[in-house]
């Protein structure tokens, strides 16, 4: 998993919600640029094609329970 993705992953337990829009990730994990924001829309898409977040309607996102367990330390 690319740090970006593992970033992006842990938001939401940094934010405490679950789901998070893409402007929070703009804003908190990385996305000033035009080409930061384009590397967060592909870093999404990865997680959302993985099953690892799930779109919610309105640029929202959620966490599944599989991204959540990427998330923790290989054992």
């Amino acid at each position: 998993m690319e740090e970006l993705e593992r970033r992006l992953l842990a938001l939401f337990d940094h934010l405490e919600q679950e789901t998070a829009d893409l402007h929070a990730f703009f804003e908190l994990v990385g996305g000033n640029t035009p080409a930061e924001q384009q590397a967060v829309l592909e870093a999404v898409e990865r997680l959302v094609a993985r099953g690892w977040l799930e779109e919610r309607g309105n640029d929202f996102y959620a966490r599944t329970t599989a991204g959540r367990r990427a998330l923790e330390p290989a054992s």
